[in-house]
C-alpha cells in the first residue's frame, strides 16, 4: 500500500491492541472466529484467480521451473533459479532447503508444542464449553492445516511465476527497491498477486482478509502472553493482587510487547533471509524442543520428576539461546551474501538443530531425574500413561503450597481489614 513499514505496523498494532486490551479473551475467540470464514473464502477465490491465469497445475509445473529473474551473472545460479526438487515434499537429507528428516522429525517436535503446549491454543481448549468440543475444535484445526498448500503454497509459486523479477530477486539494491528488504523478497509474493489479479471489489476484501489473519495472529499472542505474565509472574511479585490489579497489569503489559514487537521488527526482516516462515519455524527450534521434552516425558514417564524438569528446560534454553543469539550477532545473510557464522554452529540446519536439542533435552531430564527422588503415585493418578486408568482420588503436587498461600493472602486481608478500622 505503499506505507513505510514501522508508520504500517503502527496502525495494525493499535487496532489490534484497542479490541483486545477493551475485550479480553471473548473479543480474541470472536473475532478469530469471523476473520477464520473470511479467511478461507478470501483464500478460495485468490487460489481461482491464480490457478486460472497461470494455467492450471500442468502449466505451473512447466513455467515455474522456468521462472528465472533478470539478474547480474556474478551471482551463483543458485541464487536465482527455481531448485530442482521444489515440487518434491521430501527432500535430499544434506543440503536441501527442508531435509526430510527435519520435515517428518523436526517439524514433529515443533507441532507437538505448538498444538500441545503453546499457551495460545491451550488457552483456548481451556475456554471450550466441554471436553467434547475441545476434540472437535482440535480435529476440525488438523482438517484446515491440509489447506494452505493449495491456498498459500502453490498461490505463492504462482507469483514467482507471474512476478519472477520481484519475487524472486537477487540483487540487494533491487530487493530493496521491490519491497524494502535486501535479503530477499519472497514475501510479497501474495500480496502481489491480491493486488494485481483481483478485482476492485474483491481485492478490497482480500485486503481485509490477509488484515485479519495478521490481527488475528497478534490478539492470540497478546492475550495469551499478558495471561501468562499476570498469573505466573505477577502473583508471585504480588501475591495479595486483586482481579482489578491483575487485570491493569495485564493490559499494561500488552503496550510493553507493542513496544517489543516495533523494537524487534529489523530482526524479522534480516533474518532466514527475509522468509518469515523460516524465520518463525527457526526460532521455534531454538526454544521449543526442551518444552516439548518436557511434556513428553510427563506423559510417557512417571518417574520424572521437578527436579529434571527444571533443569532440561533450563540447559536446554541456555543451549537454544546460544544458538539463536549467534545467528542473530552474524546474520543468516543471503544466498547473494552469505553469513559469517561459524558453520559449526549456524551450519547445521534448523530442524535437525530442533532434533539435537530435543534428544540432548530427554537424556538431562531423565537423567536428573533418575538421580533423584521420584514423584509417589497418589500425585499422577491419571495424568500419566501407565495411571490413566487408576480411579482413586489424585493428591494435588502443590496441595500444601496453594494452602499456606491462602492462609497467607486471608491473613494480609485481614491485617488491612483492621488497620482500615
Amino acid at each position: 500500500m505503499g506505507l513505510n513499514i514501522y508508520a504500517a505496523i503502527v496502525i495494525l498494532l493499535t487496532i489490534t491492541s484497542i479490541f483486545t486490551i477493551t475485550g479480553g479473551l471473548a473479543a480474541v475467540i470472536y473475532t478469530d472466529t469471523l476473520q477464520t470464514v473470511v479467511i478461507m473464502a478470501g483464500s478460495v477465490v485468490l487460489a481461482a484467480f491464480a490457478f486460472n491465469e497461470v494455467g492450471g497445475y500442468g502449466k505451473l509445473v512447466e513455467r515455474y521451473m522456468n521462472a528465472i529473474p533478470d539478474v547480474n551473472t556474478s551471482y551463483p545460479a543458485a541464487c536465482y533459479t527455481p531448485r530442482p526438487d521444489a515440487f518434491h515434499l521430501f527432500r535430499n537429507a544434506v543440503d536441501s532447503d527442508l531435509p526430510w528428516p527435519g520435515l517428518v522429525f523436526g517439524l514433529s517436535i515443533l507441532s507437538f508444542w505448538y498444538w500441545c503446549a503453546d499457551q495460545l491454543i491451550v488457552q483456548r481448549c481451556l475456554s471450550a464449553k466441554n471436553l467434547s468440543h475441545v476434540k472437535a475444535g482440535c480435529i476440525l484445526c488438523g482438517y484446515l492445516k491440509i489447506l494452505p498448500m493449495f491456498l498459500m503454497v502453490m498461490p505463492g509459486m504462482i507469483s514467482r511465476v507471474l512476478y519472477t523479477d520481484e519475487v524472486a530477486c537477487v540483487e540487494p539494491r533491487k530487493c530493496a527497491e521491490y519491497c524494502s528488504s535486501e535479503f530477499g523478497c519472497s514475501n510479497i509474493a501474495y500480496p502481489l498477486l491480491v493486488v494485481r489479479l483481483m478485482p476492485d471489489g474483491l481485492r478490497g476484501l482480500m485486503l481485509s482478509v490477509m488484515l485479519a489473519s495478521l490481527m488475528s495472529s497478534l490478539t492470540s499472542i497478546f492475550n495469551s502472553a499478558s495471561t501468562l505474565f499476570t498469573m505466573d509472574i505477577y502473583t508471585k511479585m504480588r501475591r495479595s493482587a486483586k482481579e482489578r490489579e491483575l487485570m491493569i497489569v495485564g493490559r499494561l503489559f500488552i503496550l510493553v510487547l507493542i513496544a517489543v514487537s516495533m523494537a524487534w521488527v529489523p530482526v524479522v526482516q534480516s533474518a532466514q533471509s527475509g522468509q518469515l516462515l523460516d524465520y518463525i519455524q527457526s526460532i521455534i527450534s531454538y526454544l521449543g524442543p526442551p518444552i516439548v521434552a518436557v511434556f513428553f516425558l510427563a506423559i510417557f514417564c512417571k518417574r520424572v520428576n521437578e527436579q529434571g524438569a527444571f533443569w532440561g528446560m533450563v540447559i536446554g534454553l541456555v543451549i537454544g539461546l546460544a544458538r539463536m543469539i549467534t545467528e542473530f550477532v552474524y546474520g543468516t545473510g543471503s544466498c547473494a551474501a552469505p553469513s559469517a557464522c561459524p558453520a559449526i554452529v549456524c551450519g547445521v540446519h534448523y530442524l535437525y538443530f530442533a532434533m539435537i536439542l530435543f534428544t540432548i533435552s530427554l537424556v538431562i531430564i531423565l537423567a536428573v531425574s533418575l538421580m533423584t527422588k521420584p514423584i509417589d503415585d497418589v500425585h499422577l493418578f491419571r495424568l500419566c500413561w501407565t495411571l490413566r486408568n487408576r480411579t482413586e482420588e489424585r493428591i494435588d503436587l502443590d496441595a500444601e503450597e496453594m494452602a499456606v498461600q491462602e492462609e497467607t493472602i486471608y491473613e494480609n486481608d485481614s491485617r488491612n481489614y483492621h488497620a482500615s478500622q
